[in-house]
């Protein structure tokens, strides 16, 4: 139902139905971006959310709402996100969700 290898990055946290249609959410895992494995990286939390439309599901709209984790460079203070290019290419997801991914966060 969910696009091939979202669950790799993403927890799945709840799904609700209003009048509107569903709602998925979803949440980045705590997982430092492997481009990152050299670097000592403490998550802070998430940016704030995205609400993506997505395919409707048996004739109710579908709305992911999305949020990416953010991990502060304990050394330097610097925010790291994951940078979808680089998972788009090595990683086991589809090319219509790595295109999605980076449409949606503008990278």
């Amino acid at each position: 139902m969910l696009p091939q290898g979202l669950l790799e990055y993403f927890e799945l946290i709840k799904v609700t139905q209003s009048p509107n249609g569903l709602h998925i959410y979803l949440e980045e895992i705590n997982q430092v971006p492997v481009e990152y494995n050299d670097r000592k990286l403490h998550s802070k939390g998430f940016l704030p959310e995205v609400r993506v439309q997505d395919f409707p599901i048996r004739e109710n709209k579908v709305t992911l709402v999305i949020k990416r984790r953010r991990w502060e460079d304990v050394s330097s203070g610097d925010i790291i996100t994951r940078d979808w290019n680089v998972v788009s290419d090595g990683a086991r997801i589809t090319k219509e969700f790595g295109l999605f991914l980076k449409e949606t966060f503008g990278r």
